[in-house]
């Protein structure tokens, strides 16, 4: 049984195939041929491919290359779980799944966001990255694979997304399209980070990313590394880890001998370890078409998308380059279920059938096989509010207002105008009692997905909580582009966490949705618009930390990350401001430590911390107001060629 949970989760998170045969893999088998390769690297190095090929003959198919850390040989034997979308097996393309660098079958050594070397600084045939990787891939599959029109696409969701983003860095003439997915982008922003916070909840996938093979297989080796945290699974997320007690635990009881854990705990702060793993430097002078496609509830991967869109719009003029955001959680696009619903909320029927057949096939089909016109937009954005595709010139839209919103006695916002700059809001963040992230109660998990658009009233209600509510909205008011909170707080103690909230405000009248549980009422529902948090001894650089001096004002600026959301007439827009969201994010000891993987139990303190009224939280615009990332600042502050 227990053995029977791990495999429901891996496969749930894409590293096995839900389904192995439906009327699909009998399309895909019956029109399909599969050789399986072992395609050579400058280095010597062989990748294990398993390559589908059209049995019709009679023209020749640009190649489609997945490359993954997944288990390529997963897709051996005609096994298909819709994935690429059978729109694309339909139309009839060559299909590579390949094992990236010392995963399952192919050789060498993995290292989780391997390092880019620039084009001009490899000097020899051991100077290898993904880039080159994917380079010698292709090169080798024009040569050698039949019936292809030297013409390849790439495309991948999550880590294969940021493979595919990797492979548009010094890219082979032959990679005319390229799509990275749900694309991580910097491990310190993405995934097992928010902001330099540690992800909790992402405690169980490091069995995953952080144990070498011993040898060429087609089996999870690490299985019963995995099996450590979920021999008995806890019912309860919340309790199992604040019994768990500091990260240092986490060492000590699971991952002692996980590389990759190790690594995250000798270096907490955003230095060189970091820096060169970021993939958004190198994305320069890209001179083909790229889709990058992102879900705006993806507790996971937002920062990737938005981040490679923006970089690869800034850097590379050639590019034909676009985004898509539609309104799904990981990956969700990939998957048809009918009805598109987050957690409790509908968002209309067969978006992502719409995205697959109108969107990607498209955009595969015009760059690599010149049918249909080229007619996707610079951004293709789904309102999560209004519900419904909007298309833009630009992203983010300027023809869309900024706003800025301001804080005020007695739970008042104020749009565009500030309410009180003298005012002074309190509460007191309590470690031993963290807000929990969700108002659902969940087991362990790979990460949550749900708490996204969640109903956030069991926060408000919480003293623990600064919750801040505009009067009822007169008209539509369409929020878009960049999130950006720019807090001036104070504390006594000298280190702390910050989560920001925008928040959708139902009306109390609001019908319940045909699809809710009887629990769930929609009315006066607090709907999770966008949320992130900061650690705030990052303030002013995440490679050189500092504490607070306790009653010191400071501010503390950083970045929501994008939305595009109408909040419509009768609704509310709410803020929230705390400093604990747990167990998703682990718990700031609020006494300022070097390294939080090394706290011990006491250094666990209570604070109180003040907000002051001339804060504010900014939506749109350009403004810069945070600390420096590598990939923003103006400056060569953190890699060098």
């Amino acid at each position: 049984m227990k053995f029977r949970f791990v495999l429901v989760l891996l496969a749930t998170l894409g590293f096995l195939p839900l389904q192995a045969q439906n009327a699909d893999s009998l399309y895909f088998r019956q029109h399909y041929d599969l050789k399986e390769y072992r395609i050579p690297m400058r280095d010597g190095a062989e990748l294990f491919t398993a390559v589908y090929t059209p049995k019709d003959k009679s023209k020749d198919y640009p190649i489609l290359l997945n490359r993954t850390c997944y288990n390529a040989s997963k897709y051996s034997n005609y096994n298909y779980s819709n994935y690429p979308s059978k729109y694309l097996i339909e139309d009839g393309y060559i299909l590579a799944f390949q094992d990236v660098r010392g995963r399952y079958m192919s050789d060498g050594e993995f290292d989780n966001m391997r390092p880019n070397i620039p084009g001009n600084n490899r000097r020899n045939k051991k100077d290898i990255d993904e880039s080159s990787d994917t380079y010698d891939t292709i090169d080798w599959m024009i040569k050698h694979i039949k019936g292809n029109n030297g013409r390849v696409g790439m495309y991948g969701i999550s880590y294969p997304g940021h493979y595919t983003a990797a492979g548009m860095i010094d890219a082979h003439p032959a990679l005319k399209a390229s799509s990275p997915q749900a694309p991580i982008a910097d491990f310190f922003f993405d995934d097992f980070h928010h902001q330099g916070a540690y992800l909790e909840s992402y405690t169980a996938a490091f069995a995953v990313f952080g144990y070498q093979k011993d040898s060429l297989t087609r089996d999870p080796w690490y299985m019963d590394k995995l099996m450590r945290l979920y021999e008995n699974p806890a019912a309860d997320a919340y309790d199992f880890y604040l019994k768990l007690g500091p990260l240092k635990n986490i060492t000590k009881n699971y991952h002692h001998d996980n590389f990759f854990w190790n690594q995250v705990v000798e270096h907490p702060n955003y230095d060189e370890f970091w820096q060169k793993r970021n993939i958004l430097p190198h994305l320069k002078d890209i001179d083909h078409a790229v889709m990058t496609v992102g879900g705006w509830f993806d507790a996971e991967d937002l920062y990737g998308p938005l981040n490679i869109y923006k970089t690869v719009e800034a850097t590379s003029p050639k590019a034909k380059n676009s985004i898509v955001m539609g309104p799904w959680d990981h990956g969700a696009w990939a998957r048809e279920k009918g009805k598109a619903i987050h957690n409790h909320i509908y968002f209309g029927d067969s978006i992502s059938s719409f995205f697959l057949k109108n969107v990607e096939r498209k955009f595969f089909a015009h760059h690599l096989k010149d049918e249909g016109p080229d007619t996707l937009p610079e951004a293709y954005m789904f309102d999560t509010g209004a519900k419904k595709w909007e298309t833009f010139d630009t992203w983010p839209p300027k023809e869309i207002e900024p706003v800025s919103l301001y804080f005020g006695e007695n739970g008042k916002l104020g749009i565009n105008k500030p309410i009180d700059e003298k005012a002074v809001f309190e509460y007191t963040s309590d470690p031993q009692k963290p807000v929990p992230y969700t108002s659902q109660t969940e087991g362990l998990t790979f990460t949550p997905r749900k708490y996204m658009s969640d109903d956030q009233r069991q926060a408000s209600r919480r003293p623990d909580v600064l919750t801040f509510q505009t009067d009822v909205l007169q008209d539509n008011k369409v929020l878009a582009g960049e999130i950006m909170a720019k807090l001036k707080v104070a504390m006594t103690g000298t280190d702390a966490d910050f989560i920001v909230k925008l928040i959708d405000v139902y009306p109390n009248d609001h019908e319940n949705y045909e699809h809710n549980p009887d629990n769930i009422v929609m009315g006066g529902y607090q709907q999770l618009v966008r949320a992130e948090v900061f650690r705030g001894r990052f303030r002013n650089s995440f490679e050189k930390p500092e504490p607070f001096v306790p009653g010191e004002p400071s501010d503390v600026h950083f970045r929501l990350q994008d939305i595009l959301h109408t909040f419509k007439k009768g609704h509310r827009i709410m803020i929230q401001i705390h400093s604990t969201w747990f167990p998703y994010i682990d718990r700031n000891p609020q006494k300022y430590v070097d390294n939080i993987y090394k706290a011990n139990e006491e250094d666990f303190i209570k604070s109180t911390i003040k907000v002051f009224g001339s804060s504010s939280v900014e939506v749109g615009g350009t403004q810069d107001c945070c600390p420096p990332e590598p990939f923003r600042s103006k400056n060569e502050n953190a890699i060098k060629d």
